[in-house]
């Protein structure tokens, strides 16, 4: 019978690991590593530029073309646009630098509820002394899904590079392996 944890035991792998891995993620994607090269400058991107800004578009998701119903969707003008192309999906961020002062606080949030939910989960499945392999290993599991499973959404349905998602992975798992390996160390015994 396992005899559930409090999770604020678990407090300081916690936060510990949230720290861990958003350290190494700078350095991922900071340094050259895997990441450098994974959007590369759209051909004609003045011309592109020049086309867009009289649109002033909204910051927001589109896609295009886009048809309104299933109607259009199956009508001959609408498979004309899509053979004509081009046929994206955009994100319009807004005008002017990145907020990475605002992206990097979002980004540590999120870090900080995967670890909470590796956390959670962890006391309510592992006992008080568990050893450092079994706990590795459900942590890790539990921080990898949070880190990484989700990213084939973006693949499966908006066309997103399935070489960037396995990129993601490559990141997820290495998040995951850093938090698993803060739990297991700081697990109480």
């Amino acid at each position: 019978m396992v005899h559930t944890l409090s999770v604020g035991l678990l407090w300081l792998p916690l936060v510990l690991s949230t720290v861990l891995v958003f350290i190494a993620s700078s350095v991922i994607h900071m340094g050259p590593f895997w990441h450098r090269r994974d959007f590369p400058p759209l051909p004609r991107e003045a011309e592109a530029l020049s086309a867009l800004r009289p649109l002033a578009l909204p910051p927001g998701d589109y896609m295009l073309p886009r048809a309104g119903d299933m109607q259009t969707y199956k009508s001959p003008e609408f498979t004309a646009k899509l053979r004509a192309g081009p046929v994206a999906v955009m994100t319009v961020l807004p005008n002017g630098p990145v907020s990475m002062g605002r992206n990097l606080s979002q980004w540590f949030v999120y870090l900080l509820v995967v670890s909470a939910c590796v956390a959670l989960i962890a006391a309510r499945t592992l006992p008080l002394g568990a050893g450092y392999p079994h706990v590795f290993k459900v942590t890790g599991a539990i921080a990898f899904l949070g880190y990484a499973l989700a990213l084939c959404q973006q693949s499966i349905w908006y066309g997103r590079s399935w070489g960037l998602t396995a990129k993601g992975f490559l990141d997820g798992a290495i998040y995951a392996a850093l938090t698993a390996g803060t739990f297991g160390w700081l697990w109480p015994r």
